[in-house]
C-alpha cells in the first residue's frame, strides 16, 4: 500500500527554480532513496514534503491526504517525523530530556517506558547515557539520539536527511545497520544520502535528482552493480 505519493512538485528560491516536476512514490514499510550531487534539491524535496517551504505547484499525499498546504505542526500530527541534517538535537539537555521531546509528540497513548526500551534495543549507547548531556556525546551516537528521538513519536513516515554526513566508517555502518533493523520492525523511511552506490544497493528503491529534475525510473538495488546503469545514472556521484 503507498504510504508517501509525491507528484509534479516544484519549489523555487527567489525565482530560482530549485523543484521541476518531482515525483515519488513509497510503499508502507520500504526504505526509499534519494540520491544525487549536492544541490541537486534532495533537502528541498524533503522540507517541501515536511511543509518547511512554499511549493509552486504539485501534490503531497499521505495516507491519501494531501500535505500541500498544512503547516508542519499539523504534518507530524498526520504521521511524519523528520531527522534534519545536522541532527538539531538540544546539547545542553540530557539524552533523558532529548527523548523526553519526541515522547511528548507521541501520537498513540501507550507505555512510555516500553517506547524507550524498543529504542534502546536498536541504539543501546543511548541507555549507556541517559542521564549525560548530549553534548558529550560524538558525532555518531549524536544523530543515534536525533532519529531515536523522532521515533519515539511514532511516525508512520520517517525522513531522514543525510544521517551518515560525517561520520566515521565504522559509525556509517552502524547506521545502516540501525536502519535496517527499523525496516525489519516495519517502519517506513524516506532517505537522502550522498553515498550514493551503498544506498542503491541498500534501499528498496532509489530516485535520482540532478539539478532539481528527477530520473523517470525509479532504481533498483541490482542496479548498484551493473556498471552501464551506473555509469549513466550516476557517474562520478556513484561513490
Amino acid at each position: 500500500m503507498t504510504a508517501l505519493e509525491v507528484r509534479d512538485l516544484h519549489v523555487a528560491y527567489n525565482r530560482v527554480p530549485a523543484l521541476r516536476g518531482v515525483g515519488l512514490r513509497v510503499d508502507e514499510g520500504e526504505i526509499v532513496a534519494l540520491i544525487g550531487p549536492n544541490g541537486a534539491g534532495k533537502t528541498t524535496t524533503l522540507s517541501a514534503i515536511f511543509g518547511l517551504v512554499p511549493v509552486q505547484r504539485g501534490s503531497v499525499s499521505f495516507g491519501g491526504r494531501e500535505l500541500i498546504g498544512m503547516a508542519p505542526e499539523r504534518i507530524v500530527r498526520q504521521g511524519l517525523a523528520l531527522v534534519p541534517e545536522g541532527r538539531h538535537i538540544f546539547h545542553s539537555m540530557t539524552v533523558a530530556e532529548n527523548l523526553a521531546l519526541g515522547l511528548m509528540g507521541r501520537r498513540r497513548n501507550g507505555d512510555r517506558g516500553r517506547g524507550l526500551d524498543e529504542v534502546f534495543e536498536i541504539f543501546p549507547i543511548l541507555r549507556e547515557y541517559y542521564r549525560s548531556p548530549a553534548a558529550r556525546l560524538s558525532g555518531g551516537e549524536q544523530q543515534q539520539l536525533a532519529i531515536a528521538r523522532a521515533l519515539l513519536s511514532r511516525p508512520r513516515l520517517l525522513l531522514l536527511d543525510e544521517p551518515s554526513l560525517g561520520l566515521a566508517p565504522q559509525l556509517v555502518d552502524m547506521l545502516f545497520a540501525a536502519m535496517a533493523r527499523l525496516r525489519e520492525r516495519g517502519t517506513t523511511i524516506l532517505l537522502v544520502e550522498q553515498n550514493a552506490r551503498r544506498t542503491l544497493r541498500f534501499a528498496d528503491g532509489s530516485y535520482l535528482l540532478r539539478a532539481g529534475r528527477m530520473e523517470p525510473e525509479r532504481l533498483t538495488p541490482e542496479m548498484a552493480d551493473d556498471p552501464s546503469i551506473v555509469d549513466a545514472y550516476l557517474g562520478g556521484a556513484g561513490r
